[in-house]
């Protein structure tokens, strides 16, 4: 399974001002670099939350659909021990919806399925779909399977406060320390973002 991004979102969670007025920059040359820290904060705070914040569009890659189970479920990054049959895991949040899903045939030509043959369920915590009938094989052995789906919770100031609060830690931790050895990642995060960010914490899916 590959994960893929292939609409990022249009916006930030945190605009240019917003971010200039956290620092207290009142000149516009630092702007490029302030720009690039607010992508890399928010990029960082996907990583630590497992969330989509703003609007984007991911695709997930299947070589086939996973072979049922003992009791004749599928499972695919269940978010719980027995998925429930004819059922698929989306291992994103929060879902909006599903865009399309594609299996290809053997002449490598995409067949999409007919939205009438599965439902979008749980979204957007637990997102998973239901299939009904069973979806068809693919007739290729790698990437022969594909779902397009939109995640985020929309627009960037519909990102919770807090997530967007640790993007500006973020930007002035980075800006503070440029040149020093102060490295952040999704798990050795500065105490103030781990704080913000812990509760929106998904659990690594398996």
């Amino acid at each position: 399974m590959q994960t893929t991004l292939i609409a990022p979102p249009a916006l930030e969670p945190v605009t240019l001002a917003e971010a200039r007025a956290w620092l207290r920059v009142d000149v516009n040359d630092e702007d490029a670099a302030i720009a690039s820290l607010i992508v890399a904060g928010r990029t960082l705070v996907e990583a630590a939350t497992r969330r989509a914040l703003v609007t984007q569009t991911w695709r997930v890659t299947l070589d086939a659909w996973p072979a049922s189970g003992a009791d004749g479920g599928w499972s695919l990054l269940a978010t719980r021990p027995a998925a429930l049959p004819l059922e698929v895991a989306v291992p994103l949040a929060p879902v909006q919806s599903l865009a399309a899903i594609r299996v290809y045939d053997a002449a490598w030509q995409p067949q999409t399925l007919p939205s009438s043959s599965w439902r979008l369920l749980g979204a957007p915590e637990r997102a998973r779909i239901m299939f009904a009938p069973a979806p068809p094989q693919p007739g290729v052995r790698v990437g022969g399977v594909e779902i397009d789906v939109v995640a985020g919770y929309g627009e960037p100031t519909d990102t919770p406060a807090p997530l967007r609060h640790a993007i500006l830690a973020l930007v002035s931790f980075w800006f503070d320390n440029r040149g020093d050895v102060a490295t952040a990642d999704a798990d050795n995060l500065p105490p103030r973002v781990a704080a913000l960010v812990g509760p929106y914490r998904r659990r690594r899916l398996a």
